[in-house]
């Protein structure tokens, strides 16, 4: 599959199989996100693999979904070493994290593996129960499994606006000065 194919095709899966995901792909998920571009290659990324019962039970009280599934990566970054813009201080830890979490997505998708990223959480509630350090920052949940035989994207999933809408060449006033957007 070519890779827009492979983008427009992914999908939030909300319903797992009981098949647990093989060992071989969780290695080369993780090595997706190992592989991804992060501020300055300081890779600040930390991943919690979560991958038996007890972790899903503890994952449970810490958001509100649970689409069956076998596995879960908690995607964090470690604060002490994420890079800092030196203009506004703004910390790119966030970023470098939702730029592992897309490749690990779309490398388990390639391989058959579905996945729903979640961001609605309780971060302090996920830090208690999983032991995480101060220092470290959670940014994402991605639920992962082999779909369940009848698991369908959401009716929205192929309703994408047109590219004119979300993108612009040069400023976002026309040449009124008028802003386009």
């Amino acid at each position: 599959m070519d890779f827009i194919e492979l983008v427009k095709e992914r999908y939030s899966v909300r319903k797992f199989s009981d098949k647990k995901v093989e060992k071989e792909k969780l290695d080369l998920i993780l090595e997706a996100g190992r592989s991804a571009p992060t501020a300055c290659n300081y890779q600040p990324q930390r991943i919690l693999v979560l991958n038996n019962e007890d972790h899903m039970s503890g994952l449970s009280s810490c958001m509100p979904f649970n689409f069956n599934q076998q596995l879960a990566l908690l995607v964090c970054y470690d604060k002490t070493i994420s890079w800092k813009r030196r203009f506004d201080s703004k910390d790119e830890g966030e970023i470098d994290a939702a730029i592992v979490t897309t490749h690990m997505m779309l490398q388990a998708s390639e391989l058959g593996i579905g996945s729903t990223w979640v961001g609605h959480f309780d971060p302090e509630k996920v830090k208690e129960t999983f032991n995480i350090p101060e220092h470290i920052v959670p940014v994402a949940i991605l639920l992962m499994g082999h779909p369940a035989d009848d698991a369908d994207p959401n009716k929205l999933h192929y309703e994408r606006l047109d590219l004119s809408q979300t993108v612009l060449y040069g400023s976002f006033a026309n040449a009124e000065g008028e802003t386009t957007i």
